[in-house]
C-alpha cells in the first residue's frame, strides 16, 4: 500500500490540480492539469541567481556554516580530499540561510505557487542541486522517481515544487526529464536502483518504471521555473559536459496540509533511512519524522496551521 490516495478538490468544475487564480491563463491551468507541470520563461533575475551562485560557494568552502544545510558529496568522489563544488552534488535544507532562503520567498516565485497551494505557504524541503561531469563509472543521474515519496504529508494536489535553471540545462548536461500526465497515478514504490556505481544516498527511484510512457526532455534557459505536482514522474540525466549543472528549487504546501503516518506503507524504510541519518549527525538517541519536518518547514506567506 502507498501512503493516502491521492485526493483533489475540483475547482470550477474542471480544474483538480489548480485554485481560481487571475495569474494563470485557461491554457496554462489546463496544461498543468494534463501534464502535471508548467514551465515559464526567464522567471527569477541573473542577479539574484548569482547572489545564490555566490552563496552556494561559500557553503562549499565553510565560510559559512547555516544551521541544519545538509552538505552531500558525490559517493564515488567520497576519497577526494576538500570541499568544493568539484565534489559537493547538493546543498539540502537551506532553510536556515537567509541568502539561499531568498529564493523561497521571491515574490514572482510565491504568486506562482499560490496558484497551486492557496494563500497560506510554507517551505518544506529546499536543495541547491550542483550536476557534476560525469565519467564512465560515475552515476551522477538521479532516477526517475515521485517526490511524493519523500513527503509525510498531504493533499499531493496542494504540494507543488518551483525548480529553476541557474544556467541553461539541456540534454547534454543532464536537463530534467517528466513523464508527462503521471501526477494523475499513484504513489509508486521507491528504492536505490542497481546501478554499477555507488548510488547516492536518498537518491531513490521507481522500483518498477514504465519504459514505455513517453519522457520529454525540459530545455530550460537561466532563470527558466518550472512547477511541477509531487507525483509527477520525473528525473535527470548524465552531465556529459565539462561544466557543473545548477539548479535551486523549493517544495512548497498549503499550511493546511496535513501529516500522515508512513508506518506499513511504501515510505516507510525512507523514514528509518532518515531517522538514521538524523540521529547520526546530531546525536540523537530518537527522532520522529514529524519532528524532520518540523525543522525543515518554514511559514513564507500568510498563516502557520497545520504543518
Amino acid at each position: 500500500p502507498t501512503s493516502a490516495q491521492v485526493s483533489a478538490v475540483p475547482h470550477s468544475g474542471r480544474f483538480c490540480y489548480t485554485l481560481d487564480n487571475d495569474l494563470l491563463s485557461p491554457e496554462q491551468r489546463q496544461f498543468y492539469e494534463d501534464n502535471g507541470y508548467l514551465l515559464i520563461k526567464n522567471l527569477v533575475s541573473d542577479e539574484d541567481i548569482e547572489r545564490f551562485r555566490k552563496e552556494f560557494t561559500r557553503i562549499c568552502k565553510r565560510e559559512v556554516k547555516p544551521p541544519g544545510v545538509m552538505i552531500m558529496k558525490d559517493e564515488s568522489l567520497r576519497s577526494q580530499f576538500g570541499q568544493s563544488e568539484k565534489v559537493v552534488n547538493k546543498v539540502q535544507d537551506f532553510q536556515e540561510d537567509e541568502e539561499l532562503f531568498r529564493y523561497c520567498t521571491l515574490p514572482e516565485i510565491l504568486k506562482y505557487v499560490e496558484c497551486f497551494t492557496g494563500p497560506n505557504i510554507m517551505a518544506m524541503h529546499t536543495m541547491l542541486i550542483n550536476k557534476l561531469p560525469d565519467s564512465e563509472q560515475q552515476t551522477f543521474l538521479h532516477p526517475m522517481h515521485q517526490d511524493l515519496h519523500y513527503f509525510p504529508f498531504r493533499p499531493a494536489s496542494r504540494i507543488v515544487c518551483a525548480w529553476t535553471a541557474m544556467e541553461r540545462a539541456h540534454q547534454d548536461n543532464g536537463c530534467l526529464l517528466v513523464q508527462p500526465g503521471t501526477h494523475k497515478t499513484a504513489l509508486k514504490p521507491h528504492g536505490y536502483p542497481e546501478l554499477q556505481g555507488k548510488t547516492n544516498k536518498l537518491f531513490h527511484g521507481l522500483l518498477d518504471e514504465d519504459e514505455k510512457i513517453p519522457k520529454v526532455h525540459l530545455v530550460m534557459e537561466k532563470g527558466d521555473t518550472v512547477f511541477f505536482h509531487p507525483l509527477l514522474i520525473h528525473g535527470s540525466g548524465i552531465n556529459r559536459t565539462s561544466g557543473f549543472r545548477k539548479s535551486i528549487s523549493c517544495h512548497f504546501a498549503s499550511s493546511e496540509c496535513h501529516y500522515i503516518d508512513v508506518k506499513n506503507t511504501t515510505q516507510e524504510h525512507l523514514e528509518k533511512e532518515l531517522q538514521e541519518m538524523v540521529s547520526k549527525k546530531y546525536n540523537a538517541t530518537s527522532v520522529e519524522l514529524k519532528d524532520i519536518w518540523n525543522f525543515r518547514a518554514r511559514l513564507v506567506q500568510g498563516e502557520r496551521i497545520n504543518l
